[in-house]
């Protein structure tokens, strides 16, 4: 490849990465922003987006997968060396949660293009995860519930699409709804309340406090 070629494709590159984070900005702060206002909000012409996306549903369906790539690495991150079952699922809701508050909109915006069946499909991974770490906290006794893995799985995820929600309909104040949101996960799952809520505090103080040295490097 020539070096003319390989600039061009560099460019090309920063444009649509430019365009899909300035659609995500706008689409959050309006979620009926048309692709000519995405255009002129990046800085390049309508033809320009389109040459990149052929629609506005590809497009949203993009930033979808990359708010699916994003929690599948938040989850992954978040229960990192952890066994007890309780904490890994602690740890990985409020990891993720912190991620899908910059997404909760997109959720919302992308049930209209993509379908829930086309999020339920991206998130797999992720789900086989979860019903890895139910299934052993059903077996170890650390987690009580008569359903089974894969459907408490689906449960749990529920929960977190419908805190979403709420959050976005101003019902759950945004500073608190991590850890509601881990403290409901667990307590669906069996664990005493009381036990959660203590659980979601220490470890929500463990991420606050590695946030905070890793902001101070």
């Amino acid at each position: 490849m020539t070096s003319g070629n390989t600039g061009t494709s560099a460019r090309a590159d920063a444009n649509r990465r430019r365009i899909l984070d300035v659609a995500l900005a706008e689409l959050l702060r309006d979620p009926d922003a048309s692709m000519d206002q995405i255009a002129r909000a990046a800085g390049v012409v309508r033809r320009t987006v389109y040459g990149h996306f052929p629609s506005r549903e590809a497009l949203i369906s993009t930033l979808v997968d990359e708010a699916v790539e994003a929690l599948s690495a938040a989850h992954a991150a978040g229960r990192e060396g952890v066994r007890d079952p309780a904490e890994s699922v602690a740890r990985s809701v409020l990891t993720v949660w912190h991620i899908a508050d910059r997404y909760r909109l997109l959720v919302a915006l992308a049930q209209r293009t993509v379908t829930m069946q086309g999020i339920r499909e991206r998130l797999a991974p992720v789900r086989e995860t979860s019903v890895r770490i139910l299934q052993q906290g059903l077996d170890e006794g650390v987690f009580t519930s008569p359903l089974p893995a894969p459907a408490l799985a689906y449960v749990h995820e529920q929960v977190l699409f419908g805190l979403m929600e709420a959050v976005n309909d101003g019902l759950l104040d945004t500073r608190e709804a991590g850890r509601s949101a881990a403290v409901t996960v667990l307590t669906s799952a069996g664990v005493p309340a009381g036990r959660a809520a203590a659980l979601v505090a220490e470890v929500s103080g463990q991420l606050h406090q590695g946030s905070e040295q890793h902001d101070a490097r």
